[in-house]
């Protein structure tokens, strides 16, 4: 049997990239450093995905799985040498931890004369790829580093599939029961893969996957944060009770629209295509079943403002492409509120000018800051999400006017 190392055995790892390669024929081994999981995988072999909608479940068994303690060095070493292909889904802070583990078995690998190594990156990271050869390069020879390009393709990842935070309730009496969407496509970098592709169903390798890995940040992830923004203004704890709302809901689909469009010009891609996928995504964030929350799909403010990610990134492709990011803007103004909120920051144009400045890296004269900023000084103005919605719409209409 073909076998598979996964590294990180949480949501992602268990709901989505292992239990595909497991249903494809791999032995799937789990790396992780959380204990209970990685004893209960040990003992059972198989797990519970749940597949949730609004109209019910659907639990499917994952088997021909093990795990490994990724605090056991040798033991992973050991895996990573041996395996068929490896995915990563451990989370960006947590990335550079697994590196040693990563490097001593490539060396391990190359000693016993394996054969390429194809790493799939499901981090929710820009240029993931980059960054961990960098990291990966580091603490390998000169030599050791012909051999790494050689025979490692570092091939980048867009995960689609929606996967909240594991409630008890959602794990109903199994620890290793994960609660997903059915959404279970898998598209990757066609270009980075060293040797043959392997057949995975569902994974569907594209080239060239910038277009692809904007598309999920700048339209899906977008999209989803600023429906949390606006969820936050109003009160609101999930997802789909924000999206339910004719007000918001036309806000978001405007603003993915915008980034559909931008995305669009640069790639010279057909907009309809991009058009299905926004809907399609509006359907999917209406999945009360997930139990998505606003406070979870809107952390990390930092990130989600900073200059080139999914709010920030997306105005300033818009304006690149001759496009006025209205409805992205009103995304941006209300995430600018989250964060200070979080930081227990003082709600004032000033602060909101600092944040744009010391995190999205705008000064507060560029067109897209003035943008931000005007929605911003609404929002302190006492302005509800109604008056956003049509401020931006008459900003787009008078946009669009000028463009003629």
């Amino acid at each position: 049997m073909k076998k598979a190392v996964m590294y990180g055995a949480g949501n992602i790892g268990r709901g989505f990239i292992g239990a595909l390669l497991s249903r494809c024929g791999y032995e799937v081994s789990f790396v992780d450093v959380a204990m209970p999981v990685v004893q209960a995988l040990q003992e059972k072999h198989t797990y519970p995905v749940r597949y949730v909608s609004n109209d019910g479940y659907e639990d499917v068994w994952t088997e021909n799985v093990t795990a490994v303690d990724g605090n056991d060095a040798e033991a992973v070493a050991c895996a990573i040498a041996q395996c068929d292909i490896m995915a990563t889904a451990v989370g960006v802070r947590v990335l550079k931890f697994i590196v040693p583990n990563i490097v001593a078995g490539l060396r391990k690998r190359w000693a016993a004369g394996g054969g390429a190594l194809n790493i799939i990156i499901c981090e929710n990271l820009m240029n993931a790829n980059h960054v961990l050869e960098g990291m990966l390069k580091e603490q390998l020879s000169e030599e050791e580093c012909k051999l790494f390009d050689q025979t490692v393709g570092l091939v980048e990842a867009s995960i689609g599939r929606m996967v909240p935070v594991q409630t008890e309730e959602m794990k109903d009496g199994d620890p290793l029961r994960v609660c997903v969407e059915k959404y279970g496509y898998l598209p990757v970098d066609k270009d980075a893969f060293k040797g043959e592709i392997p057949e995975i169903a569902d994974l569907v390798p594209y080239s060239p996957f910038d277009f692809y890995l904007k598309r999920k940040l700048y339209i899906h992830n977008m999209g989803h944060a600023t429906c949390a923004y606006l969820g936050d203004l109003l009160g609101l704890d999930y997802i789909y009770q924000s999206v339910d709302l004719a007000d918001v809901y036309i806000l978001v689909k405007n603003a993915m629209l915008e980034s559909a469009q931008a995305l669009a010009a640069q790639y010279d891609a057909p907009l309809k295509p991009l058009m299905d996928h926004i809907d399609d995504l509006l359907g999917r964030f209406t999945n009360a079943a997930l139990g998505d929350t606003c406070q979870r799909v809107g952390g990390d403010p930092a990130r989600k403002l900073s200059p080139e990610d999914r709010l920030i990134g997306a105005g300033k492709l818009a304006l690149q492409q001759g496009i006025t990011p209205c409805h992205i803007a009103v995304g941006a103004a209300a995430g600018v509120r989250r964060y200070l909120a979080e930081n227990g920051s003082e709600q004032t144009m000033e602060k909101a000018a600092a944040v744009l400045r010391e995190v999205s890296n705008l000064a507060a004269d560029e067109p897209l800051a003035k943008l931000i900023l005007s929605f911003y000084r609404m929002l302190l103005d006492g302005a509800d999400i109604p008056a956003l919605r049509r401020a931006a719409a008459r900003l787009q209409a008078q946009s669009l006017k000028n463009a003629i």
